[in-house]
C-alpha cells in the first residue's frame, strides 16, 4: 500500500509550517499540496485527489466549513479532519455536519494527530479528547440547532466575505455576481436570521465560526 496522500490548508505560514513537519516525520504519509484559503483548498483537492485533507476551519475567502461540505459532495474518497482552536460543542457539530470525519484541537501533540489520521483513514470518525461535552451533542442532526442552515450557499459565501470586510461592490466581483445580487442576499441574510443591521450580521458571522475575531 503507497503512502497516505495529504493536503494540508492553514492560512498562517508558521502554523502550517509546523503541521507539516509533524506530517512528515509520520510514517507512510506525504504531503502532496498546501493551500492558505479555502477556493485554492478546493482546487487542489480537484486536482490532487488525496485520501485526506487537514483543514484549518477558519480561512480567508471561503471557511473551512464550506471546503469540508464541498469535499463530502463532490472529492469523495477524499476524507476531512477539522483543525480548531475552538473545543465548543457548536464548532465540533457544524463541523461533522459539514461532512468532516474528525476535528482536532490545534494544541494537539503529535501523537493525537496521528491517532486521528489513522483512525479516519480506516473510516472512524475521530473526536479530539479537548474538545467539550459528550460525543452525542457533537452528532446532533437537528438542523433546527444551527441557524446557518437556514442559509444557502451563496448567502453564507455573501456573510463571510461580509464579515471579513468586503464591501458590497467587491463582493460582487469576487462572486462573479451583480451588485443588486449581493444587496438581495444581503437583505435574505437579515431576514432570515432576524439581524437587521450589517454589524449584527458580522457580529453573528464570528459566532458561528465563519470567520476568526481577529479578522
Amino acid at each position: 500500500m503507497g503512502a497516505l496522500r495529504v493536503v494540508l490548508v492553514e492560512d498562517h505560514t508558521l502554523m502550517r509550517a509546523g503541521i507539516r513537519a509533524l506530517l512528515q516525520a509520520l510514517p507512510d504519509v506525504e504531503v502532496v499540496g498546501e493551500a492558505d484559503n479555502g477556493p485554492d483548498a478546493v482546487s487542489l483537492v480537484a486536482s490532487t485527489r488525496p485520501d485526506l485533507i487537514l483543514l484549518d476551519i477558519t480561512l480567508p475567502e471561503m471557511n473551512g466549513l464550506e471546503v469540508a461540505e464541498r469535499v463530502a459532495k463532490e472529492y469523495l474518497p477524499t476524507r476531512t479532519i477539522i483543525l480548531s482552536m475552538h473545543t465548543d460543542a457548536v464548532y465540533v457539530r457544524k463541523a461533522l455536519q459539514a461532512g468532516a470525519s474528525g476535528y482536532i484541537v490545534k494544541d494537539a501533540g503529535v501523537q493525537e494527530l496521528e491517532a486521528a489520521i489513522r483512525a479516519v483513514t480506516r473510516g472512524e470518525t475521530y473526536l479530539s479528547p479537548g474538545v467539550k461535552g459528550p460525543s452525542a451533542q457533537y452528532l446532533s442532526n437537528d438542523p433546527t440547532e444551527d441557524p446557518l442552515k437556514r442559509l444557502t450557499r451563496r448567502q453564507r459565501e455573501t456573510l463571510q466575505l461580509m464579515a471579513e470586510g468586503f464591501g458590497t461592490r467587491a463582493i460582487a466581483e469576487r462572486l462573479n455576481v451583480s451588485v443588486k445580487t449581493v444587496e438581495f442576499h444581503r437583505a435574505e441574510l437579515m431576514n432570515r436570521l432576524e439581524i437587521h443591521d450589517v454589524p449584527g450580521l458580522v457580529r453573528f458571522a464570528i459566532r458561528a465560526g465563519l470567520v476568526s475575531s481577529e479578522t
